[in-house]
């Protein structure tokens, strides 16, 4: 399924202040004490990108609690009593809707005090497991309810950008003492998305090969932003399985197009992937869709993000 051009950035970022999902208006002094976080507002992330998000944006005000283990796939997230009731109580929850429904029923049923929805700050579009870059013009281009829509936003920082400025906005409301300091910290996470940005624009200005062979369609985004192709082996669930057919077509796809290499990621099962690498005699490298990250100390964002760049620029020959 192909899709439509990409929203600009600019006009993201213009509307995330007015686009902010913020509920409730109770003390948060009962909140602080039962997450933990001391004179700190307790922020409860979802998954890694907002716990990132969240971290940058709330600097020392904030204590950040994820509801996803490191390394743990999202998708598939059931919570436990505890916390539930952490998210009941947390000062600010900020979440993706439709990514985990344990989450987004847990908010329905407990109304925690303020939320951020991020979808209201970078809409989601639907794609499919083909995905081709924003200069093409292709028939079937359209928008979906967020609901419905590809959740991997993050993966193009220009849209990342828009969450962390509608997340320093829902911060200052939470705590309107430390409003300032929130907004520049966003301001300056902006400033460090947009530069990433613009490494990506460069680095694959000039590629031998457009065409990405993806395990799984977590690469709507990133193809759409630099003008790439993304062929997904699986759709967007990384656990289901292709079917024979698919699988034949990719190959059929991949001698045309000459690709070089099939990239799996570092959460889901890569059996499929190295299969069809070895079927056509490629390599295989890794391309991280950012969902979970095994070891924090030493990778956050910005670095995956880097050496997805590294292994797309080596698989794509570009120069």
């Amino acid at each position: 399924m192909n899709i439509r051009r990409a929203v600009p950035a600019a006009l993201l970022a213009t509307t995330a202040a007015s686009a902010l999902l913020l509920s409730g208006c109770a003390g948060t002094d009962d909140a602080r004490a039962d997450t933990g976080a001391g004179d700190r507002l307790g922020v409860i992330a979802s998954f890694y990108p907002m716990k990132f998000v969240a971290e940058q944006v709330g600097g020392p005000h904030v204590k950040v609690t994820n509801l996803t283990k490191a390394g743990a796939e999202p998708h598939d997230l059931e919570l436990t009593p505890k916390q539930v009731g952490k998210l009941s109580k947390a000062d600010l929850v900020v979440y993706l809707k439709g990514l985990q429904p344990a989450v987004d029923e847990a908010i329905k049923q407990n109304k925690p005090r303020h939320t951020v929805e991020v979808s209201r700050l970078a809409p989601l579009e639907e794609h499919g497991t083909e995905v081709h870059g924003a200069e093409d013009e292709h028939e079937g281009h359209h928008h979906e309810d967020a609901e419905h829509g590809d959740p991997h936003v993050w993966l193009d920082p220009t849209r990342l950008a828009a969450i962390a400025t509608g997340v320093g906005e829902s911060l200052a409301a939470a705590d309107p003492a430390n409003a300032q300091d929130y907004r520049a910290r966003a301001a300056d996470l902006v400033t460090r998305l947009n530069g990433l940005d613009g490494e990506f624009t460069a680095g694959l200005a000039t590629c031998a090969r457009k065409d990405v062979v993806t395990s799984h369609a977590a690469f709507g985004y990133l193809a759409e932003r630099y003008h790439l192709n993304q062929i997904a082996v699986n759709g967007v669930n990384p656990e289901s399985e292709p079917s024979p057919a698919r699988r034949a077509d990719i190959q059929k796809l991949a001698r045309d197009k000459g690709v070089t290499t099939i990239y799996f990621e570092t959460l889901a099962e890569p059996k499929t992937a190295r299969t069809l690498a070895q079927d056509l005699r490629i390599q295989t490298a890794v391309l991280d869709p950012l969902e979970g990250i095994k070891d924090e100390a030493r990778s956050d964002y910005f670095s995956v993000m880097r050496a997805n760049l590294d292994a797309l620029r080596k698989g794509l020959g570009c120069s």
